[in-house]
């Protein structure tokens, strides 16, 4: 769990502002290149360190737990293009200014536009459920600007407190109001969902304490929280998804059909399905490197199952 700085012994601050330092001129470097070489170039660095970090090792391992079928040249070319679409991704959010001014105009479309246009105008309160599939941040861009109304967001508080501060400031640019996960972020964000507000969360991570779901057909950890919250406000849940275009730097922007309000946990299998049906169709543009499919008290795949 993140510490503040005040909570730090000396060598861990050193440590983590000379990290920030190094982080922060890689950035500022990459600054020097226009926009739309910007976040490739930053794309091919990610390949470059991916077997480095051990990203490569993760990516190969997921695939060949849920798609044991998948031709070689399949699996090299995810392998390729996942690390790449991550540092794309990282590239994008530290250039918040460009990034926000493109994807205000991103093409929107899909069987659930017509929902969310009506519920925006009606003040009802909306649930996007996105995932670490493409740059999700672009929905949130492209939907404000479509609405004309403010999107809440959940943010994962970053290790290095120093890096965390310029992580912050650059989300705070593509729109507010912002929620820190953990208690306090959960109760505003419920809050602001309350006050018939539209909120954007991620829903593809292995949750402790959550419920034992399918995810490509195997055992996956999956909170139900989301689809609580949504039946408890009465709030329209709709699956979206910003899908990276060929040149790069432009999305397009996905709304899916509404989930069909029923019990919590049939709710979170109709966006697991949905979501594993998109990836399916991109397979480099979800986050491979995540352990979605790890054990926690029991449930998920258990390590004697893994080969």
């Amino acid at each position: 769990m993140p510490v503040p700085k005040s909570e730090l012994s000396r060598f861990q601050r050193a440590k983590y502002y000379l990290s920030n330092l190094f982080l922060q001129g890689v950035i500022g470097v990459m600054h020097l290149l226009p926009y739309e070489r910007r976040v490739p170039a930053m794309g091919r660095i990610a390949q470059v360190l991916s077997p480095v970090v051990g990203f490569r090792k993760r990516i190969r391992d997921n695939l060949a737990l849920v798609c044991p079928d998948l031709p070689e040249e399949e699996v090299a070319r995810i392998t390729r293009e996942v690390p790449h679409n991550a540092g794309s991704a990282i590239m994008e959010h530290f250039s918040p200014e460009e990034f926000v001014a493109r994807q205000k105009t991103a093409p929107v479309s899909g069987d659930g536009l017509a929902a969310f246009d009506e519920a925006a105008a009606a003040g009802r309160p909306i649930m996007i459920i996105a995932a670490h599939f493409g740059h999700y941040l672009a929905i949130r861009i492209a939907l404000q600007a479509r609405s004309g109304r403010p999107m809440g967001c959940l943010y994962r508080r970053m290790a290095n407190p120093y890096f965390n501060d310029a992580y912050v400031e650059c989300f705070l640019k593509t729109g507010e109001p912002m929620f820190e996960q953990g208690r306090r972020g959960m109760s505003q964000m419920v809050r602001h969902l309350r006050q018939n507000g539209i909120i954007a969360i991620v829903s593809d991570l292995h949750v402790h304490g959550g419920q034992e779901l399918q995810f490509f057909g195997k055992p996956a950890v999956t909170s139900v929280l989301n689809a609580e919250l949504a039946l408890k406000h009465d709030a329209l849940m709709l699956p979206c998804y910003a899908i990276r275009q060929p040149n790069g730097v432009d999305f397009d922007i996905r709304v899916h059909a509404p989930v069909p309000h029923s019990d919590a946990e049939t709710m979170t299998q109709y966006i697991n399905d949905d979501l594993e049906a998109v990836v399916r169709q991109h397979m480099g543009q979800w986050f491979w490197i995540h352990r979605r499919w790890k054990p926690w008290g029991g449930l998920g795949i258990q390590p004697e199952e893994e080969r």
